[in-house]
């Protein structure tokens, strides 16, 4: 199983970015981000000690349900 940070990496670089694209251009210039973790409570914990923008918690929620369906 890839890891999630993999996963989000596909929302990187839109020309009119919305808060997918922020959260992963946001991870991948993280150097703390949990970047080899498959665990949900892992990175959910980070995101709620290093949140980048409010709302960044229900981004992930929904970036993570996609991320499980693929998986």
């Amino acid at each position: 199983m890839r890891s999630f940070y993999l996963f989000l990496m596909t929302y990187r670089g839109k020309i009119k970015p919305d808060d997918k694209s922020k959260l992963a251009d946001w991870a991948f210039t993280d150097y703390n981000f949990p970047k080899h973790s498959t665990s949900y409570d892992e990175i959910s914990n980070y995101l709620e000690w290093n949140s980048p923008f409010p709302g960044a918690l229900r981004v992930f929620d929904e970036i993570w349900e996609t991320y499980q369906s693929r998986s």
